[in-house]
């Protein structure tokens, strides 16, 4: 199939939905006949299985527009393009990176067929809700496109991709099959569909803050001023089914079944906001900040505990990161830790205001609950046991608090251009002798919990007001492709 010049984006996406309509249609319809009868496709059946392709052309006949927008930036005249998956989903995020190329470069957009197939399993919504078991993998394996993992891969992303003269850049930091492949990866950890996934997210490593997220949540929703809740195995409640027992149908849902449970609370215009606790560790922040970013999150924020590591600090109390020592060791070859990752000022802002308009508390005041500085993120939960070791490398970084996941997620924001942030509530304070223990959250303990998911949700809503200013120029390559 030959491409076609749109005339806007608006109508490329049209053009983009329609074939990928047709192709994962064509698929389904192959699949259930092989399924209901073992006919295989054809060749030219198998042809029709194929990803769209976006191409945007720039060749400059002016100066561009100057901007201090961080995205939709061309690094130089050429051809950029990518596959696309799900359009109708990602047609705001589309149109928000393809009008500005058109209006301040004059790019044009083409689409078109790719060569690149999309695997059987991205075409069904269950993964076997045609089959129902009755053909096993290695029959479909045959016949049709499988996930292949020589094709999944983050070259863009982390910028070891070749630029090869005459052919097109990258156009966006994740092809279709990526996307695809993360999108179903969300679903198996956090239990809930993708698409209820919203452009805000905070992450947590403690279960009591999604007790909080649902009475809040269940509390707007009330008010009018959220529209759902979308919770794990399905569950979703609506101001019409808020009543006395809501927060009880939500925690008696199957959360537990999933690795990362998520929760998500719907507002108007695609704005609201997504919990997940992720639990503990680098592992796990570095595996659901890998899918999340192939859905350009405007932002995530840690809100978890640490333990603090100075003297003066009390349970109950907040740590904002200005700076992260990594010792996760998780991220080294992909983004080492002699390469800084930098607080985002629109991010540090939003936070200590959000914190001083929650609590109530300014100048002084604030400071005695909220200390700024550097977090260490261990790979090892009983670093403790290791203390003469540990003990220099926290004295020279002049550490405030320890945890197992900020410095993981500021680096993968980093690393996947997603702005991030931490704000810390001490836990502990292994240093000093108040170790955690059973029972040892106290009456303040208790209250900073609903305090301190206040403050990451206020936060959210002031760095909404910001708008693509969040979207920092630090996060970008020389060499970076157009997209966010």
């Amino acid at each position: 199939m030959t491409f076609e010049t749109a005339a806007n984006p608006a109508a490329a996406i049209d053009r983009l939905e329609r074939l990928y309509g047709e192709a994962r249609a064509a698929l389904r319809r192959d699949l259930q006949r092989f399924f209901d009868t073992g006919q295989a496709p054809t060749p030219g059946e198998r042809a029709a299985y194929r990803y769209p392709l976006l191409r945007v052309t720039y060749e400059p006949s002016r100066l561009p527009t100057a901007t201090r927008r961080g995205y939709a930036k061309f690094a130089a005249p050429g051809i950029y393009s990518t596959t696309v998956t799900q359009p109708a989903e990602f047609r705001a995020y589309l149109l928000d990176q393809l009008q500005p190329l058109v209006e301040e470069y004059g790019a044009t957009i083409e689409t078109g067929v790719s060569d690149q197939e999309i695997p059987y399993p991205y075409a069904l919504d269950g993964g076997d809700e045609l089959g129902r078991g009755k053909i096993t993998a290695a029959e479909l394996a045959r016949y049709f496109p499988t996930p292949l993992l020589s094709l999944v891969g983050d070259e863009i992303a982390d910028g070891t991709f070749d630029i090869v003269e005459g052919q097109p850049r990258p156009l966006s930091l994740f092809d279709a099959v990526r996307v695809d492949y993360s999108l179903r990866r969300l679903v198996h950890y956090t239990g809930t569909d993708w698409r209820a996934v919203q452009p805000w997210v905070l992450l947590t490593n403690y279960h009591r803050y999604v007790d909080q997220f649902v009475r809040l949540g269940l509390a707007e929703i009330e008010a009018g001023t959220a529209q759902a809740l979308v919770t794990p195995g399905g569950v979703r409640i609506e101001r019409d089914g808020v009543d006395v027992s809501a927060a009880e149908r939500v925690m008696s849902a199957p959360w537990h079944r999933f690795q990362m449970p998520a929760y998500h609370l719907l507002r108007k215009n695609g704005q609201g906001v997504t919990l997940i606790n992720i639990g503990v560790g680098p592992s796990n922040a570095k595996n659901i900040t890998d899918h999340l970013a192939v859905l350009r999150p405007h932002c995530w924020l840690m809100v978890g505990h640490c333990g603090g590591l100075r003297q003066t600090q009390i349970i109950g109390d907040y740590v904002l990161a200005h700076a992260y020592l990594r010792q996760d060791g998780i991220l080294d070859e992909l983004v080492p830790p002699d390469v800084p990752v930098p607080a985002l000022a629109e991010v540090q802002v939003a936070l200590q205001e959000a914190a001083a308009e929650v609590t109530g508390e300014k100048g002084d005041q604030l400071k005695n609950r909220l200390r700024t500085g550097t977090v260490v993120t261990q790979d090892d939960r009983n670093w403790e046991l290791r203390w003469t070791k540990e003990r220099r490398r926290i004295n020279l970084s002049r550490a405030i608090a320890v945890d197992m996941e900020s410095g993981t997620i500021a680096a993968q924001g980093y690393r996947l251009r997603v702005p991030y942030g931490t704000l810390l509530c001490v836990s502990d304070k292994p240093l000093h002798g108040e170790i955690k223990l059973p029972g040892a959250a106290n009456a303040f303990y208790e209250r900073a919990v609903s305090e301190h998911l206040r403050i990451g949700l206020a936060a959210l809503e002031k760095l909404k007001k910001a708008g693509s200013t969040i979207h920092s120029r630090k996060l970008r390559s020389f060499d970076e492709p157009p997209f966010r």
